[in-house]
């Protein structure tokens, strides 16, 4: 029951008794003597009002602690003692009064449908201690003087101050987060601006003469500088994702691309170690799928990385399959394993597989991935086994793309194909795939065991792995040309490839690349080519440091930076193009106005005067009023969020280079240019 339902009740009591009572008080001042029958009725009728009247009262007490009914006019008809003990006084004291507490503050106030008024108002009582009541208002009875009201509330300052103790505190963290995110941002730019120096000079440095012992200290400082950067990149990532500012695409991509594009980047750092990378891929897995790209590349990244990182031989083997309509991934490796009493505690920030302090890193990479994963609304778990290795398995629910199917797989039946080598992923990955086309496939992890096969079986196909040894696959290719097998393939990986020379001079047909892409191996498998006929389009060919690029292109460099406008400056003109340095954005302006035309703008976004996007949205406002052939504008930065980006391309820029800036995207920017020329 609502305390204005109890208050009603308790004040029709009232009055019930006081008029029952008046009714025997008449009688006996009239001498109407009524039926003692009649008397004992009235009597008992009077105790049962007035034990509800005090059952009520007591209830009303209980649940409400101010009670009070005015007339037309406010007049106090009714009080109850809390309201009273609000003004000082007694009940019966206020009787015919218009006193009431002061008000030194209101809060909510809403109207019900039923005709009911909630209120909060801060009253100030006689004590000088203000406190918060929520009261419930109704009308009551008409009179000559116009309807009555009842009101009833209670004491809710405990409750006011708490929420108003949680919006204080909200808006302090949230004060604290903005603050935060522009922390970040300032150490961002701070942190790459040097990196980008370091690193940049480090490159140029290594395309100079240096004796081999130079060369080894060079590219051990890149190397640290590299390693630096990575852990910048992390707290910069954990600490955007704590701060709620990481924003997730909802944009189709290929996840098959994304997935090998990263295999391929990893391996070779793998194969630096002496381990394998492999990867396998579903037949039935629509590829399109509709999410962030970048950020799942993020996932397998870290996932991979760390396998590669704490695997000291064997391999790290990445999956990609079906989950229902989502998809999953995984990555398998032939580590060390982790302890099960610290895989609950595996993805918490600054842990790592062991509780040793001998690794490198922030252990923040895990941390990252499980809330990149959640933010996607996946799941990710780790099974280990000491001694034996760890996978790693994340359910993604990317939806598929409209119209995204799967493409499936040519059919091999019923090929045999031979497989031979020591592979903890390779080898059973190559054989998972050829049997989903048909094929049968057989593997073994030594020569003498590929010749025994090869005597006993007619296989169609021989693929050999390198890492045999040379003798151990010529043995093998020759072997395989007396049993009369159609296809012999030599499994290389981008160093063997260069080491080993022309694959038929030692008696095969062709090559594959490690880590096989499915298109290569059917390709070679279908149709047998000789290495001197084709190459492999799945070869990763050695980058060189500053090749291509378009002399005689003139190029406007903003930037405020002297060693990052230097190391700018000396890529492009070792390029063969005309720098124009410029130190502000309004010189920036200048130059593009009287020392044009440019066939590229390179502006840092951060510069005094004017900073690059007002460079930008003003370069664009001329040209339109001029009419003139846009400039093309590509943004150089060390703030590297979405938002960022997004900025950029908003402000006019064409294209986007973050710092520490990569000196091999340049050539293709001066050969774009040179094109569309």
């Amino acid at each position: 029951m609502e305390p204005i339902t109890l208050a009603v009740s308790v004040i029709g009591l009232s009055i019930a008794a006081a008029m029952l009572a008046l009714v025997l008080v008449s009688l006996r001042r009239t001498s109407v003597v009524p039926d003692s029958d009649v008397t004992e009725a009235l009597q008992d009728r009077l105790w049962q009002i007035a034990e509800s009247e005090e059952r009520y009262r007591v209830l009303v007490e209980a649940t409400t602690e101010a009670v009070v009914q005015r007339d037309g006019q406010g007049r106090i008809t009714f009080a109850s003692e809390g309201f009273a003990a609000l003004l000082g006084v007694k009940p019966l004291d206020l009787i015919g009064s218009t006193l009431t507490p002061q008000v030194i503050e209101r809060g909510a106030s809403e109207q019900r449908s039923d005709g009911v008024r909630v209120i909060e108002e801060r009253l100030l009582p006689v004590d000088g201690v203000p406190r918060w009541f929520s009261f419930i208002e109704m009308a009551g009875t008409g009179s000559a003087n116009g309807p009555s009201s009842l009101r009833a509330g209670h004491d809710v300052t405990e409750r006011v101050e708490a929420a108003r103790s949680l919006d204080e505190a909200k808006s302090r963290a949230e004060a604290a987060n903005v603050a935060k995110s522009r922390f970040l941002a300032t150490v961002s730019h701070e942190l790459r601006t040097p990196l980008n120096g370091i690193l940049g000079m480090a490159d140029l440095l290594l395309e100079t003469r240096l004796d081999p012992e130079q060369r080894t200290y060079v590219e051990a400082f890149r190397t640290s500088g590299k390693a630096l950067l990575g852990l910048v990149d992390g707290i910069l990532d954990f600490s955007r994702i704590e701060a709620g500012r990481l924003d997730l695409a909802a944009e189709p991509f290929d996840i098959a691309a994304v997935v090998e594009g990263v295999v391929e980047l990893l391996a070779p750092r793998a194969q630096d170690k002496g381990l394998e990378i492999a990867l396998d891929i579903a037949d039935d897995l629509a590829a399109l799928r509709v999410g962030d790209a970048d950020r799942v590349r993020q996932i397998l990244v870290n996932l991979a990385g760390n396998a590669i990182k704490f695997t000291q031989s064997g391999g790290v083997g990445v999956g990609l399959a079906r989950a229902g309509e989502g998809l999953v991934l995984t990555v398998e490796d032939t580590g060390p394993g982790i302890p099960e009493e610290r895989i609950p505690i595996l993805f918490e920030e600054f842990e790592q597989g062991d509780d040793s302090a001998s690794h490198e890193g922030t252990g923040l990479g895990l941390a990252i991935t499980r809330r990149l994963v959640e933010r996607m609304s996946g799941t990710i778990e780790a099974r280990s086994t000491v001694g034996r290795g760890s996978t790693f398995r994340v359910v993604l629910p990317l939806p598929a793309a409209e119209g995204a199917m799967a493409p499936g797989s040519p059919g091999l039946a019923p090929r045999k194909v031979l497989i031979v080598a020591d592979s903890a992923f390779q080898a059973p990955f190559l054989a998972r795939r050829l049997s989903r086309s048909g094929a049968a496939a057989v593997v073994v992890n030594s020569v003498e065991a590929g010749l025994d096969a090869l005597s006993g079986v007619a296989f169609d196909a021989l693929i050999a792995d390198r890492s045999l040894g040379d003798a151990a696959v010529r043995r093998l290719a020759a072997e395989a040309a007396r049993s009369g097998v159609r296809c012999s393939l030599i499994l290389l990986s981008p160093f063997d490839r260069r080491e080993f020379g022309a694959p038929n001079a030692a008696g095969f047909d062709s090559y594959l690349i490690k880590p096989v892409r499915a298109r290569s191996l059917f390709d070679r498998l279908l149709e047998p080519r000789s290495a001197a006929s084709a190459e492999a389009p799945a070869e990763p060919a050695a980058e060189p440091a500053l090749a291509g690029g378009a002399p005689g292109r003139r190029v406007l460099l903003a930037e405020d930076n002297p060693i990052n406008a230097l190391l700018a400056t000396r890529a492009l003109e070792r390029l063969g193009a005309r720098v124009i340095h410029v130190r502000d954005g309004l010189e920036a302006l200048a130059a593009a106005d009287g020392q044009g035309p440019f066939d590229l703008a390179l502006i840092d976004i951060r510069m005094p005067g004017l900073d690059g996007l007002e460079v930008a949205r003003r370069i664009r406002v001329r040209e339109a009023e001029a009419g003139a052939a846009p400039l093309h504008l590509v943004a150089l930065t060390a703030n590297t969020g979405r938002e960022d980006v997004a900025a950029a391309h908003a402000a006019g820029f064409d294209g986007f280079l973050p710092k520490p800036l990569n000196l091999r995207a340049l050539p293709g920017l001066l050969d774009r240019r040179a094109e569309a020329a």
